[in-house]
């Protein structure tokens, strides 16, 4: 799906306008393309093929590519948020930022929340023809979006937590190996995109104007706090994951022993009326008319007896 938007005048005001066809100054945005819309990109604003497919690709890795005709391709990872089995989970996509002399294109796999914060204006002095000032405005964006995600994962993880506390079932050590593996998927791409943005600060495109420079090194320090965020993040949630396993395997043992202790408590008057149950001569108290109550007071001792011993050990 192609869609191209562009940063109009009205009533003294700029509004960004979503157009028909491209033009100067104009920012294109594509989400999950076909072939022959890739090839009409391509040949309408002069791009290689292989910088509109880069990202489409969810297995490429951040860096940045210029061509022959001084075309620059920013290629990042940005955060997403998926259902799975009624549970939310996190994860990264590659977003391509494509700079050229004329237009600006994004192109993603899907929609992406950090392209769609502009559509939306929820981001202020946003203009399409100022296109370098646009690029170093998505990367904050996507910075952003990965300190809100970790915050997320952090809280998510607390509450995943307090339900362990009272259960000994797979199901939360689940849910907190999902939060793991994504922080592993944020902590790898930030510290590719953080390779990529100190790239950045050798482009041409990005030594034009002072106040670029200075934008994109709040990028950068932004990219370093999320990137410190994932590690203390991924090791605390890997201390608990492991600490909570201990807990559920030490609580299925007190379970056992007490399952254990109880089979033996129970087995103490089967054994006794199995003997006394015997169908030959010469049993104690046969003929006795208090045979039954005495050796129910020898279960009761023996089995009192054995209860105590077991309390003592810690069985029950």
């Amino acid at each position: 799906m192609i869609t191209i938007y562009k940063t109009l005048e009205e009533n003294n005001s700029t509004i960004l306008q979503q157009i028909d066809n491209i033009e100067p100054g104009c920012w294109i945005n594509i989400v999950a393309p076909s072939d022959q819309e890739l090839l009409f990109i391509s040949k309408k604003v002069n791009v290689p093929l292989e910088f509109l497919r880069a990202p489409l690709d969810d297995e490429e890795t951040s860096r940045i590519d210029i061509d022959e005709n001084n075309n620059a391709l920013v290629l990042l990872d940005i955060p997403f948020t998926e259902m799975e089995d009624n549970s939310l989970t996190y994860d990264t996509y590659p977003l391509g930022i494509i700079h050229t002399e004329s237009v600006l294109i994004t192109i993603c796999l899907k929609n992406s929340k950090v392209v769609l914060d502009f559509i939306d204006g929820k981001v202020r002095s946003f203009f399409t023809f100022k296109r370098s000032r646009f690029i170093l405005q998505i990367l904050y964006r996507v910075a952003s979006y990965y300190l809100i995600y970790l915050r997320q994962i952090d809280k998510k993880s607390l509450m995943i937590e307090k339900r362990l506390h009272k259960s000994m079932r797979n199901k939360e050590l689940i849910q907190l190996l999902s939060l793991e593996k994504s922080l592993v998927y944020f902590s790898t791409s930030l510290k590719s995109n953080e390779i990529t943005l100190e790239k950045m600060l050798k482009l041409d495109i990005m030594q034009k104007y002072p106040e670029d420079q200075d934008i994109l090194e709040d990028v950068i320090i932004e990219n370093k706090q999320a990137i410190e965020m994932a590690n203390i993040y991924s090791n605390i949630l890997s201390g608990t994951m492991d600490a909570f396993a201990s807990v559920i395997s030490n609580n299925l043992n007190i379970v056992m022993k007490l399952l254990a202790s109880v089979t033996i408590v129970m087995s103490i008057p089967n054994m006794i009326s199995g003997m006394f149950g015997m169908n030959v001569n010469a049993i104690p108290f046969a003929n006795s008319p208090y045979g039954f109550w005495i050796i129910f007071g020898i279960v009761i001792t023996i089995a009192t007896v054995v209860v105590i011993f077991l309390n003592k050990k810690d069985m029950f």
